[in-house]
């Protein structure tokens, strides 16, 4: 068996999923464990390279029935705890960055300063497993009873420094509907009242409100089938990267070339007014994202729409989602 660790979100599994089918095509005749939090369990399986998930929520100890991996694989961190968490299990084998601290000395040095996909490329890669960064596709979800064609706007985020201000986001949501958009609010259950405010601004209708309405199955085929999203440097942005729906993104404080789409993917386009300089509150956008107004975002839903050549969807009848 393999075992992998990362214990952590939305985006943090999206950009595994290169190393995660590199060590599916290097290994393909071992079980691939993922150590993950249970409730990605639906995201997981659109990867399609896990066998198993093994349920982790942060570095706890893993469960003993885990078993003894022939090959352990920090996907998670530098370490020392993700690594103490691993070797725990006692693997035949620990794939990591090299950390004295943890006991690792193998592996090669951690770069605080690269993308997110290419670190853990780069760390397969160092043991000659060859990777494709590029390889960030998902299974596409059936869109089942889910409308294609919608507009997502994805106002929250985990850090409140890194969410754009509300009315701003209503602005952009009122804006997009006047000009033909059929414009949906998500977020989670804790985003609600987010989600409500956003969206009684902008004039939309209750059922125009999905925030804590989805599942994560239902979250991904509503973004697999979306116009655009537009949203901040959030787990959604990792969707749409992942089905090559349009996106405009808003950065701050983390720059993009840390965890943005790929660059030369023109159906994506990022908004940044870094770099970061600490001068933040908790409680209010970070300096880099309040920068940003709304035609900055209104001119890049026309850029992004433009060379997509997106058209406008047929309306179709309303929709309560499923979940």
């Amino acid at each position: 068996m393999i075992l992998v660790l990362r214990a952590l979100g939305v985006g943090d599994l999206a950009t595994a999923v290169p190393a995660l089918r590199a060590l599916r095509r290097a290994h393909p005749d071992r079980e691939l464990a993922l150590a993950a939090p249970a409730w990605l369990a639906p995201l997981v399986d659109l990867v399609d390279a896990v066998d198993r998930l093994v349920p982790a929520d942060g570095l706890g100890r893993l469960d003993t029935s885990v078993g003894r991996p022939g090959v352990a694989v920090n996907l998670h961190g530098r370490g020392p705890q993700s690594h103490h968490m691993l070797t725990a299990t006692r693997p035949g084998r620990l794939l990591a960055f090299a950390n004295p601290d943890a006991g690792h000395h193998d592996g090669p040095p951690w770069r605080a300063d690269e993308h997110e996909v290419d670190r853990w490329c780069r760390l397969l890669a160092w043991y000659g497993i060859p990777t494709d960064r590029t390889d960030l596709a998902l299974t596409r979800p059936s869109p089942g009873a889910l409308p294609g064609g919608v507009t997502i706007v994805h106002p929250g985020a985990k850090a409140p420094h890194r969410r754009w201000p509300a009315e701003r986001f209503a602005a952009v949501a009122r804006h997009l509907t006047a000009t033909g958009h059929r414009v949906v609010v998500t977020g989670n259950r804790a985003e609600q009242r987010l989600a409500q405010q956003i969206a009684h601004l902008a004039g939309l209708p209750d059922h125009a409100i999905l925030a804590g309405r989805t599942d994560l199955h239902h979250l991904a085929a509503l973004v697999a089938h979306a116009r655009l999203l537009v949203s901040g440097d959030t787990g959604i942005a990792h969707l749409a990267t992942a089905y090559h729906t349009p996106s405009v993104l808003l950065f701050g404080p983390v720059p993009p070339a840390q965890w943005g789409p790929p660059p030369d993917r023109t159906c994506h386009e990022v908004l940044w007014r870094g770099p970061d300089d600490g001068g933040r509150a908790d409680g209010v956008p970070h300096p880099a994202l309040a920068a940003l107004d709304v035609p900055d975002v209104l001119a890049a839903v026309e850029r992004v729409e433009r060379r997509a050549a997106v058209p406008a969807p047929a309306r179709s009848p309303e929709w309560l989602p499923v979940g």
